[in-house]
């Protein structure tokens, strides 16, 4: 380049504008938003399962799946479809005299494809359509089942299922052994009757589903309350309800590292919450029950002892040991509590999840300390979580709030406190029911109905709606003080 200096006369110049040819281009890219009720949202989740509980429904219904050969209503049939399919547990009818052995299976197909959880049930219905999962269905995935490596969602989900297949055939194993080889259930059982009972219980217990095709004839009662005394039955359902309500990533993440230091806070909030909730419902239904003859008074020691671990257990299943109606009121009040809680996070339990709880507890530790961050286990829990942990919590809180009124209002006779625990049992779909649920209108079962499918894919919905609207703020408003408490 030539400096103006060197330039003789006569020599031309050029003059080009060259800050502008070289000058940058501004290309502004609007953050991309998805619908809430488009095909690539969350709610497609949701509307998959809505479909297959509508479809589980409908076969429900048909002459076929009843025991009489008749039509089944439709309220009644997709009550019972929708609490299969969530895992809610709670029956308007005995379910071995009503329905017939394609109504059986139907049921036990809604309640295992339904207990893999929202994110692996979706998963599930993706593969029987034969349809690949893409990266905006891993991102979901990733979000629902807490792993944060794309590559690895869909081999988790596998995994989870390969498992839950596994758990649930071991299991039916040592019911069909317990039942039908080493003893016999009830008089007059079959081996075919044991092999499909044991199943049909298994699948039941691993999915924190309730249902069950004993006849109360032979189990002295409705659902297993003639099983109080048989203390493996009681262990066995009991273990297998426990491992479906702790997420299939904490088992994983124990026994890789062994060692309570080396988990991730997820894992350590999970096992830490899942302890503290038996320990509580243990020592709640043992306290209030002991001398109570209408559930465990008249049973003993070592009766009492199993029953009140079978219903700490118990917290997101349903299974029933004893008349929830002749119980202490305090003992219904811890069952709410335990009942709202539920599991863990992407399991066949429902609930706010421990998770939710153990975020909840350390945030309230927190703030009575001074602190200004949440710190658990020597981690730091990020604002952002804490914010949706309480979100999720007062959201539940309103819902069965509303769904206790609406209950009320289409049905004044019925009970307050029944009312409040069946609102909570469904929501939370856990099964467990004060007698209620029978003498229910026709429009109170369609509200529990609704209480059910919400309870179940509400929360997770929730987390999912909120994880996708994180943004930064471009300003700040002043702040000012308030008067609490």
């Amino acid at each position: 380049m030539r400096h103006s200096s060197d330039l003789k006369p006569g020599d031309s110049v050029v003059r080009r504008p060259r800050q502008q040819e070289i000058a940058p281009t501004t290309v502004r890219v609007e953050p991309r938003r998805y619908s809430v009720r488009g095909a690539r949202s969350p709610m497609t989740l949701v509307y998959s399962f809505l479909a297959f509980v509508v479809l589980g429904a409908i076969l429900l219904m048909m002459p076929f799946s009843s025991e009489d050969g008749s039509f089944t209503s439709p309220i009644d049939a997709l009550f019972t479809a929708t609490s299969a399919a969530t895992g809610a547990g709670l029956v308007l009818f005995d379910t071995d005299a009503t329905w017939s052995f394609i109504g059986e299976i139907e049921i036990a197909v809604l309640i295992f494809v339904g207990g893999l959880g929202f994110m692996t049930g979706a998963v599930v219905l993706i593969f029987i359509v034969g349809q690949r999962v893409g990266l905006e269905g891993q991102l979901l995935l990733s979000a629902g089942l807490g792993e944060s490596q794309l590559e690895f969602i869909t081999r988790l989900a596998r995994r989870i299922i390969l498992m839950a297949i596994v758990v649930q055939l071991l299991g039916s194993g040592l019911i069909f052994l317990r039942w039908y080889v080493f003893g016999t259930a009830w008089p007059g059982l079959t081996a075919s009757d044991a092999v499909w009972q044991s199943i049909f219980t298994a699948i039941s217990g691993f999915n924190n589903a309730g249902f069950d095709l004993i006849p109360d004839e032979a189990a002295g009662g409705a659902s297993i309350v003639g099983f109080g005394d048989d203390h493996v039955t009681l262990a066995i359902l009991g273990i297998l309800m426990t491992i479906g309500s702790i997420s299939y990533t904490s088992f994983s993440d124990a026994l890789r590292n062994r060692r309570w230091s080396k988990l991730r806070l997820d894992s350590k909030l999970v096992f830490s919450g899942t302890a503290l909730m038996l320990l509580v419902a243990f020592a709640s239904f043992i306290a209030a029950e002991w001398s109570n003859p209408s559930t465990i008074g008249d049973a003993s020691v070592g009766s009492k002892i199993s029953r009140s671990a079978f219903h700490a257990a118990n917290k997101g299943a349903g299974f029933s040991v004893v008349n929830y109606g002749e119980a202490h009121d305090s003992t219904i009040v811890a069952a709410e509590a335990v009942m709202f809680v539920g599991g863990a996070t992407a399991t066949t339990t429902s609930g706010i999840k421990v998770n939710t709880l153990m975020v909840l507890i350390f945030a309230g530790l927190a703030v009575t300390r001074g602190q200004t961050s949440t710190n658990a286990f020597g981690r730091r829990i990020s604002e952002i979580i804490v914010r949706r942990a309480f979100g999720v919590a007062i959201t539940s809180v309103i819902a069965i709030f509303a769904f206790t009124v609406a209950v009320l209002a289409v049905q004044p006779g019925l009970d307050q406190r029944q009312a409040i625990f069946e609102v909570i049992s469904a929501f939370a779909t856990n099964g467990w029911s004060a007698g209620a649920t029978p003498d229910l209108n026709a429009p109170a079962r369609v509200i529990i109905t609704v209480a059910m499918f919400i309870g179940r894919f509400g929360p997770l919905t929730i987390a999912l709606y909120m994880s996708e609207r994180v943004q930064q703020d471009n300003y700040r408003f002043p702040e000012e003080n308030l008067r609490i408490g």
